[in-house]
């Protein structure tokens, strides 16, 4: 029993430790961000964009993230000292769209003349591109390459206006980052399609992989005609609350029935506990179903180190990991079938 209770405060002192030292670390560039350098003083709400920020502007633009890690952005709301980084900012990059609807954020970005929504820009340029679930705008863009790179002319426009200076850089970078975008992109839907359309179907923890699925999972034909919607499904919304009800349940084991699917993957910052559920529920109902061993990203990167510690290497990790569940999925499919057919 001792040991045990001295095992516990043990883990508590490094958890604290560690806690203490992110803290620590995350004050002082704080307070680098707010010391004058001569920069460009950017805010952005999310790491997703934040990355992108950082490749156009360079040396030239000093960024800070709003909401770090993996904080659930769509349900944010402003803490101490994020008042002093609000005021701070000479720009406000946010995805808009109704993605940050914490309603204290959501005030200051609706009021302040500094919040550029880059979302909202889009839909304002092409509103067909955007995706509605449930009646509700889909703020979930940046899951597609080739949308989320609309992004770029607008940071290198927003920039050089506050830094004519540095203008030429901005427009270069920008020229060079969309290049690798569109690169990316057109792998990401190659690797994407390794995977036989029979066995092409995602099932996640909440609706943010349905711009993800029109542009990489759809076959031919399928985006004009609307089909690609029947590749993705999630129990929970646009904005992960885990509360299911009876019905969220039946319509998703209905789909899983209807595209024998039997795995669903969890997202890293979204709790698991819906997704149990379904799979408690399906087995129960013999679906043979499980939970990926690895989780997507959906609303944030990854921590520095990992896989998907920036935009592009987010997605292409998300990329790989389907091609690698779905094809084992398939083949293991394949050979059961041949198993069978030779026995009988």
């Amino acid at each position: 029993m001792l040991k045990k209770i001295i095992a516990i405060i043990a883990i508590f002192l490094v958890s604290y430790s560690c806690a203490k030292s992110s803290y620590q670390k995350r004050g002082a560039e704080l307070r680098e961000w707010l010391e004058d350098n001569g920069k460009l003083k950017v805010l952005t709400t999310t790491g997703i964009i934040n990355d992108i920020v950082k490749q156009i502007g360079g040396e030239h633009v000093h960024t800070t993230t709003l909401i770090r890690g993996d904080l659930d952005p769509h349900s944010y709301q402003l803490v101490k000292g994020d008042d002093e980084k609000l005021a701070h900012a000479q720009i406000i990059f946010y995805n808009g769209l109704g993605l940050e609807h914490g309603p204290s954020l959501h005030r200051f970005l609706q009021e302040s003349s500094e919040a550029i929504s880059l979302g909202d820009r889009i839909r304002k340029e092409d509103p067909s591109q955007l995706l509605y679930v449930r009646g509700a705008v889909d703020p979930h863009i940046w899951m597609d390459i080739s949308l989320w790179s609309k992004i770029v002319p607008i940071i290198v426009q927003e920039l050089s206006e506050r830094d004519p200076e540095h203008a030429h850089s901005f427009e270069e970078q920008g020229q060079k980052l969309t290049m690798e975008m569109n690169r990316v992109h057109d792998e990401v839907k190659d690797i994407m399609h390794t995977i036989p359309s029979s066995h092409r179907y995602l099932v996640t923890s909440h609706d943010a992989f349905h711009y993800f699925s029109r542009a990489y999972l759809s076959e031919e034909g399928e985006i004009a005609s609307g089909e690609w919607q029947k590749r993705f499904a999630a129990p929970e919304g646009l904005a992960p609350e885990s509360q299911l009800s009876v019905t969220d349940i039946k319509t998703i084991i209905h789909h899983l029935m209807e595209y024998q699917i039997h795995i669903i993957f969890p997202e890293s910052n979204v709790n698991r506990d819906s997704i149990k559920k379904i799979v408690q529920a399906g087995n129960e109902q013999g679906l043979s179903l499980h939970i990926a061993c690895c989780s997507l990203y959906g609303d944030a990167m990854g921590p520095p180190g990992s896989e998907g510690d920036s935009y592009l290497k987010m997605i292409m990790y998300n990329a790989k990991t389907l091609m690698n569940h779905l094809n084992a999925m398939f083949h293991k499919s394949f050979s059961h079938e041949n198993n069978a057919s030779e026995s009988s």
